[in-house]
């Protein structure tokens, strides 16, 4: 006869939740789940709503409708986690271009561990100075 937690899934989840780490894995993901779904309901800054509104009614039968559909809708919101990774990606390569010539990077890079730790640093301090310049408004 086969074991009838194996069966249900309900009682696998439940078996699932006796063992600590996978418990604590388990907690984890529906944690970052929630700050996710939290994280598309917050808009960026200096955005008219009405315009992006509007906007993305004229598109939503477009590739950019399917991509708002997939995103849980947090494009057609423009919330802050629909930018995405790319600011953090290019202050990542702006530091590391830095380390090339600027000599206190140069020798932050050659210190091991705390030093990369600092670059670590400037990297997201470069990520929210990106973040923020991108949200200026433009003349």
């Amino acid at each position: 006869m086969a074991n009838p937690s194996v069966m249900n899934p309900a009682a696998a989840l439940g078996d699932a939740t006796r063992f600590g780490e996978i418990r604590s894995r388990l907690l984890f993901l529906i944690g970052a789940l929630v700050v996710y779904r939290v994280g598309t309901f917050i808009p960026v800054p200096g955005i008219d709503p009405a315009q992006v509104a509007r906007f993305f009614n004229d598109q939503s039968n477009t590739i950019l409708g399917i991509v708002n559909m997939f995103s849980g809708g947090a494009l057609s919101r423009l919330s802050i986690f629909a930018m995405g990774v790319m600011p953090y990606i290019s202050a990542s390569i702006i530091i590391q271009m830095m380390s090339m010539v600027v000599p206190q990077l140069m020798e932050l890079r050659k210190e091991g561990e705390s030093g990369k730790r600092k670059m670590t640093q400037m990297t997201r301090y470069g990520t929210v100075i990106l973040v923020c310049s991108s949200r200026l408004p433009r003349r």
